[in-house]
């Protein structure tokens, strides 16, 4: 049934890796990051969420540029390998994996929040059927994915629009206006610290464009598609965010949307609207079954890259001889997200998602930065500034999850030098 050495297909053409990457971003972002930003830095979330645009376009034409160099499944874990080592790689791969993990099952219990309220214990569960459901939808094929995928996301649009109308036209909107700015204070409560917590934050919606050049092994023409691919789907998901913040911010106001956990469902009832909320509530939970659909394929590409190299086990390396996938990869990844959906709390893991990313993107800067001139598209200071921008925001994060990032990634990195040496030693 399977065989380690067969190879991916390039099935994806632009339009579906541009769909992918956006169901990757809207589900995270709207339904699930603006709460703890608001917390953080108060009516000053829509500059961070400014700053993490600015990050997160930096981190995509570096993403863009390496990608069209290297068209091959893994991501910056590949990227960081070639130019400049072993370790560089291993580092951002660990990352992106232990990162989106937590990520696919935060997906997974704000599905199961916004499809079946009520007691705790049943949302888990639907949580867990869900992963189970995509997982087994992905193992069919990166087609039936990208097909899924784009009927998710005119959903997941269709519902932003109507949240939009609510905010703007609602019989509470009208009266409201932007107060928010006048006494409240930007950059916010928390100052600057508060500012570049939020975005740090928010960066964990913008993150999604790395399931594009993680599946470069099955883009056609990925040389040219995945550059175009990357900026388009950032762009739109950034113009999205800044309505959807700023309209929210200016019904709701700052201190109500910190404290609730459904801000959209928030604002639409402070502007009159309380008929949206029923929107809200199905644009929830089908904008993050695209987000969790795209992010378990993305994970699967990545660990089948890093157990290629033999970085994690060489049985999670298997494609599927008929549908193409890796599906040893897919079918753990399913495990273990199911078990955290059963352990973890939902707001904790974007801190550390957050962590675990924003150290992968800060390889992907250093090693697009070392490029030769006839791969380069984008000038070397954006590079600069992108590495930058990701360790300054690591070093806002909340400090819990700073706490836990670190203690994981010494796992980590202490594992694979126990296994190097063990290697040497046995001479495997």
């Amino acid at each position: 049934m399977s065989d380690p050495s067969a190879e991916l297909q390039r099935r994806l053409g632009a339009g579906d890796v541009v769909v992918i990457g956006l169901g990757s971003m809207l589900g995270a972002g709207v339904f699930a990051a603006f709460a703890p930003a608001a917390a953080a830095a108060g009516a000053g979330l829509l500059v961070g969420l400014v700053i993490a645009a600015a990050v997160a376009y930096c981190n995509a034409t570096a993403s863009a540029q390496l990608a069209a160099a290297y068209p091959v499944s893994g991501g910056t874990y590949v990227y960081g390998r070639e130019r400049l080592g072993d370790w560089w790689g291993f580092t951002a791969g660990w990352g992106f994996v232990v990162g989106k993990t937590a990520s696919c099952a935060a997906m997974a219990i704000t599905f199961a929040a916004y499809a079946v309220p009520g007691h705790p214990w049943g949302q888990r569960l639907v949580g867990v059927l869900a992963v189970v459901a995509l997982t087994a939808l992905n193992y069919r094929g990166v087609t039936r994915t990208a097909q899924l995928t784009r009927i998710l996301v005119t959903g997941t649009l269709l519902a932003l629009t109507v949240v939009l109308a609510s905010l703007w036209f609602g019989p509470g909107s009208s009266s409201a206006g932007p107060s928010w700015w006048t006494g409240a204070g930007i950059p916010g409560p928390g100052g600057w610290y508060g500012v570049l917590q939020s975005a740090g934050l928010l960066f964990f919606a913008f993150a999604g464009y790395a399931r594009i050049a993680t599946m470069g092994e099955e883009v056609k023409d990925p040389s040219r598609a995945i550059p175009r691919a990357i900026p388009i789907a950032l762009g739109i998901t950034v113009v999205i965010y800044l309505l959807i913040g700023a309209s929210a911010l200016t019904v709701a106001g700052p201190d109500r949307l910190a404290a609730s956990a459904n801000p959209l469902t928030t604002a639409v009832d402070a502007a009159g609207v309380p008929a949206a909320a029923v929107v809200v509530t199905i644009g929830g939970a089908v904008a993050s079954l695209g987000a969790l659909l795209a992010l378990i394929a993305g994970v699967g590409r990545t660990t089948l890259a890093m157990a290629r190299n033999r970085d994690l086990p060489t049985w999670l390396a298997a494609v599927h001889p008929r549908f193409h996938v890796p599906h040893h990869a897919e079918i753990a990844l399913a495990v273990v997200v199911s078990l955290l959906i059963l352990t973890m709390d939902l707001r904790g893991t974007i801190g550390f998602s957050s962590f675990g990313v924003l150290l992968y993107y800060a390889v992907a800067n250093a090693a697009a930065f070392t490029q030769p001139p006839e791969q380069r598209r984008w000038p070397r200071a954006l590079n600069l500034l992108g590495l930058l921008g990701c360790l300054t925001l690591v070093a806002t994060l909340p400090v819990a999850s700073v706490a836990v990032g670190i203690v994981v990634f010494a796992i980590g990195l202490t594992g694979r030098a126990f296994i190097i040496k063990r290697r040497v030693a046995t001479g495997r």
